[in-house]
């Protein structure tokens, strides 16, 4: 049902100590997109950092630091997707959301 991972996102109180951690620390690349908001590239994957109180939408449901939030891209349609969390039982807290332009 899940083929990959699309990107992470990570709340932070501190971009600044955020970045060191990842760029300087852990080798990541920092790229800039969409209005100048930060994210770290590596491999294939992707970290997008929100600064806590001045997230993006759309964003978790309780952002808190340290926090992740994963998006996913999945191999099958997206009503399949529901109807398949709809048989397990699990709620969907808010979405579907489409992609940010």
């Amino acid at each position: 049902m899940i083929d990959h991972l699309d990107h992470i996102v990570l709340t932070t109180t501190d971009v600044d100590a955020c970045k060191d951690f990842y760029v300087r620390i852990l080798g990541m690349t920092p790229e800039r997109f969409r209005q100048g908001r930060l994210a770290f590239r590596f491999g294939n994957q992707k970290i997008n950092v929100h600064e806590r109180g001045k997230e993006f939408e759309p964003k978790a449901h309780l952002p808190v630091p340290g926090a992740l939030d994963l998006c996913f891209i999945a191999s099958i349609a997206l009503e399949q997707v529901i109807a398949h969390l709809q048989e397990q039982e699990w709620s969907i807290v808010e979405g579907p959301v489409g992609v940010c332009p």
